[in-house]
């Protein structure tokens, strides 16, 4: 997945060293945040980390007026005047992103919609730990190239590439249930669209046997077997739906358990789509939790 942030999205700050080669921080006693997003410059809008240093640049020192939007969806405004360094460049001390890129597992498609679901959690910024707020974003195919393997206490991870593969699709929203968009070139996943099934109610779901569907190269889905240990009904408020166990031992074997880039593969129990997963416990990588799939159903219809 590439997402791109509705601005520029502040990730950090540090002082900066002035043409006196004086270390100064601009942004003290501004209403700025790590987590905020710049979405204006006075009354330039902004859409990349390029437009944000070409504004402030021209501001030749003089005080700018920043509009931000914090996490909370509210609107803030924070005045603060650019340091010209000796390099003559402008700068306001603070470290900024405009995109954010990752592998993931899609979920599910929706053949009548052209929607899919994927992850079954949100994207967090790796410095702030906040979900990014996306304006778009596109979901493309990858190439596995390796998998590091889950051990107590050290979450695994299934590393790919991007580079020189092919749009599938675009991604409309980014939340804490999910990542959802529309699927447009469904010939690059080789989509069989008559194995479709039902989605399992919650009160359908029952605890044990049930397998989890996944691709470990990128190109294959295989089904391994898991255990569901406990289901939690009444959560209507975050993806810890219920407590899955991986027991395949082609699985466990293959990657520790659940790890990084196993987000989103479904849940299968009866012949019904139940859930997804979603996390896994640090401290042992053959458990983790799951979202039930109707609330990601619930999620994309919104």
């Amino acid at each position: 997945m590439k997402l791109y942030t509705n601005g520029v999205l502040i990730v950090g700050m540090s002082e900066i060293e002035n043409m006196n080669k004086e270390r100064v921080n601009p942004f003290h006693n501004c209403n700025i945040q790590e987590g905020d997003t710049i979405v204006k410059v006075n009354d330039t809008e902004i859409d990349s980390i390029g437009g944000l240093k070409d504004v402030v640049n021209q501001s030749n020192g003089e005080n700018v007026l920043l509009t931000l939007v914090r996490e909370d969806g509210s609107i803030v405004t924070s005045n603060i005047t650019p340091v010209q360094t000796e390099n003559d460049e402008y700068k306001l001390g603070l470290w900024v992103k405009d995109a954010a890129t990752g592998v993931g597992t899609i979920t599910y498609y929706e053949k009548n919609t052209g929607n899919f679901a994927a992850l079954g959690h949100g994207i967090v910024d790796s410095d702030t730990d906040k979900l990014i707020n996306i304006e778009s974003g596109e979901i493309v195919t990858s190439n596995v190239m390796s998998i590091t393997k889950g051990n107590i206490n050290s979450p695994g991870e299934i590393r790919g590439t991007i580079v020189n593969q092919k749009t599938i699709g675009h991604v409309e929203k980014n939340t804490p249930f999910g990542i959802y968009g529309k699927l447009e070139n469904l010939a690059s996943l080789n989509i069989d669209t008559s194995k479709s099934m039902p989605v399992a109610l919650r009160d359908e779901i029952q605890l044990g046997d049930a397998k989890i569907l996944c691709s470990l190269d990128g190109k294959t889905n295989q089904e391994y077997d898991i255990k569901i240990e406990k289901i939690y009904k009444n959560d209507n408020y975050d993806n810890k739906s219920m407590l899955i166990r991986v027991v395949d031992e082609n699985l466990i074997n293959a990657t520790g358990g659940i790890i990084r880039g196993l987000s989103g593969s479904p849940i299968i129990q009866k012949g019904k789509f139940v859930g997804a997963v979603t996390n896994v416990l640090v401290s042992n990588p053959e458990i983790g939790y799951a979202i039930f799939g109707d609330m990601m159903i619930k999620e994309m219809r919104k």
